[in-house]
């Protein structure tokens, strides 16, 4: 995301730790100058109570989101009804979901199940990658779909021209092609910066802010022409967005039909839910004064914006859309009635 640099906290740690010599080592001794090769995670270590406890709340929520987008995707794959663009970009919305929660997930799980710690330097490297990747892909998905919204409420007559099947496809490359550019001078700013402050995240998967705490104090400043650029297109999408919905509500209102403005609303509100989860907990997450960091508070903040939201996202989309529920019905009536 473009605000993932926002927020350098001042090294707080120590130049020199103890050297890894057993699995209670958490520090590990790197000269200034010298390459790290693996990170150490390090949530959810107190006790192994709650390790485990992380490890199944950890796997409900992904098994949660697994059978929930896929069951988004397998309905609009199967239903031609669906084969819209409204659907087809609530398809990508899935993708996304599952990639960006498949990305960061399992490994935090294997690492608490095992009561390991350590993910590579190259693992780390891919990690912050492919997060990044779709997170921001799906910021640019999230900004299209609200111009689709905005198209179909507000200038129906020129849906099928503006946001034609072609047109579809193009929005959807752009989302994706811009994330994949995001996480690349992210990625390679990031892990090009050198690391004098150990190698120790307090988060559980690789996360650029906590990579940054780790930084040499005259190495964050390599990163200014990022943040500029990012801030900038971020800020645009976000204004993009909020106006959008302000043209929007302001054509509902204006439906004479009730059940027209509640076709409207169902049509708008899930999305808008999604966008207002996503954006706010990001905000929280690499906008709030160091003053008010904490390891708890910073693994809670990551939780609610990388996991919760791909498990969440279909249900709040499958709530309030009808036809969405009726085709995921007869898609389990039909499994069902097929192992019968």
């Amino acid at each position: 995301m473009a605000l993932v640099l926002l927020r350098k906290v001042s090294p707080n740690l120590s130049m020199t730790f103890p050297l890894c010599t057993g699995p209670h080592a958490w520090r590990q001794q790197i000269s200034n100058g010298s390459s790290i090769t693996e990170f150490l995670l390090l949530a959810f270590m107190d006790t192994r109570e709650l390790q485990l406890l992380h490890f199944w709340l950890f796997l409900g929520i992904y098994l949660a989101a697994l059978l929930g987008n896929g069951l988004i995707i397998t309905a609009v794959v199967c239903n031609h009804h669906l084969h819209t663009p409204m659907y087809f970009f609530l398809l990508n919305l899935s993708l996304l979901d599952l990639a960006s929660i498949s990305t960061t997930v399992p490994k935090a799980m294997a690492n608490t199940l095992w009561d390991s710690k350590a993910i590579s330097y190259l693992g780390c490297a891919a990690q912050v990658f492919l997060f990044v990747f779709f997170i921001s892909a799906e910021f640019s998905l999230l900004t299209i779909m609200s111009y689709d919204r905005y198209i179909a409420i507000c200038k129906p007559l020129h849906y099928g021209t503006l946001v034609g099947s072609r047109a579809c496809v193009h929005m959807a490359a752009a989302a994706w092609a811009s994330g994949f550019v995001y996480a690349l001078l992210h990625t390679a700013n990031t892990f090009s910066i050198p690391l004098c402050q150990g190698n120790a995240l307090d988060q559980f998967f690789c996360e650029i802010p906590q990579i940054l705490k780790l930084s040499c104090s005259d190495a964050y400043l390599r990163e200014v022409w990022v943040i500029v650029v990012s801030i900038f297109v971020d800020f645009v999408c976000f204004v993009f967005i909020v106006l959008s919905y302000v043209q929007i509500f302001r054509a509902v209102l204006k439906i004479p039909s009730e059940q027209g403005r509640h076709k409207a609303f169902s049509m708008c509100l899930p999305h808008l839910a999604v966008v207002s989860l996503f954006i706010s907990t990001v905000m929280v997450a690499y906008l709030k004064p160091p003053s008010i960091s904490s390891p708890l508070l910073d693994m809670l903040v990551a939780v609610l914006y990388s996991v919760v939201p791909p498990a969440v996202n279909p249900l709040i989309y499958s709530m309030r859309n009808q036809e969405l529920k009726d085709t995921l019905k007869k898609l389990i009536q039909s499994a069902l009635s097929q192992q019968q």
